[in-house]
């Protein structure tokens, strides 16, 4: 048989697949070639694009992301080696430097204490971060475990754990802190971090179990289990991949309000407590003498707010990019 010409004034000739051929307008057969499997092949365009490359993508070109991720890279920096940026020790402390201004060496002051404002900021941001990042794998371990198989089995267990997040939603954060706090004598951030993991979980919980159950519900799944899936592959292969990415935006987000809530309690002084040293304490030492010594409150509350601040705008951009609703 003649072969065909590559393109008619109007139209081409492509396979089908199965022996046949059918008419394509040009412009149709150019898309259909340049597509990922079309019949060119090859090429790194061929190779099917995920939602987390999609993402990847999206957030690599996101000014919000990069600005936020380098905040946090450098907090990150400055709690595991705060001595790369100063050689102070932020409890050494002179009383006869008590607010005292900046001087050499000592640019954000002297606090009530005569200790050194820049030193106990840069140590401060260890114990944010620490808190931040350790009430957030938490929270999002057990929310995620406990929702995802309410939404996975139903029946029971989603009723209980269903009445059981209710009560933890009446229980207000802050005033359950003080309650449950302070009775607590250890001067760690571990406590603090087990607090707000056991008042979290239920939010993150919440969302796992919508997310999985709307996931359960797509044909891809309802295929493997017709091929006689287990429930656990049913779960960790095909049902969790695709419903992660809300509880990843959720505690993203989460992580700035955790670092706050980790100052809000130092600072009521349920929380860490002195020798220990936080932004919550070290606002709650600088409030009384605020007129004679703002720089004393000034920078531990600007490096808090800039921590919460990047913590959130990173959540915003990960939702932004992990939604195709807002592609």
């Amino acid at each position: 048989m003649p072969e065909p010409s590559s393109y008619e004034s109007r139209g081409a000739i492509a396979g089908t697949g199965m022996g046949g051929t059918m008419d394509l307008a040009a412009g149709e057969a150019a898309t259909l070639e340049r597509v990922p499997g079309g019949p060119a092949g090859g090429g790194p365009d061929s190779r099917p694009r995920s939602l987390w490359s999609d993402a990847w993508r999206d957030l690599r070109r996101n000014p919000v992301f990069l600005l936020s991720a380098l905040v946090i890279l450098f907090l990150v920096f400055i709690s595991l080696w705060p001595s790369a940026i100063t050689s102070g020790n932020p409890l050494d402390c002179d009383l006869a430097k008590a607010q005292d201004g900046s001087a050499p060496g000592h640019p954000f002051g002297f606090d009530g204490q005569g200790c050194d404002v820049y030193t106990r900021t840069v140590y401060g941001a260890r114990t944010s971060v620490t808190v931040g990042v350790c009430a957030t794998l938490g929270v999002a371990l057990l929310g995620s475990v406990l929702g995802g198989l309410a939404g996975f089995f139903g029946g029971a267990w989603d009723a209980v754990l269903s009445r059981i997040t209710d009560v933890f939603f009446a229980i207000p954060v802050v005033l359950g802190g003080l309650v449950l706090l302070s009775v607590v004598t250890s001067n760690t951030v571990w406590p603090v971090i087990g607090f707000m993991v056991l008042l979290g979980w239920p939010q993150i919980s919440r969302i796992a179990r919508g997310s999985v159950i709307t996931a359960r519900q797509n044909d891809y799944v309802q295929a493997a289990r017709a091929l006689g899936a287990s429930p656990a592959r049913l779960l960790l292969r095909h049902i969790a991949p695709n419903a992660v990415a809300p509880v990843i935006v959720v505690a993203t987000i989460a992580l700035g309000t955790y670092i706050s809530l980790e100052a809000t309690l130092s600072y009521l002084g349920v929380g860490l407590k002195p020798p220990s040293v936080s932004w919550g304490i070290d606002i709650s030492a600088a409030s009384p003498y605020i007129r004679n010594a703002p720089h004393a409150l000034l920078w531990p509350s600007g490096a808090l707010a800039i921590t919460v601040l990047a913590f959130i705008m990173l959540g915003d951009a990960v939702r932004d990019a992990l939604d195709p609703k807002l592609r």
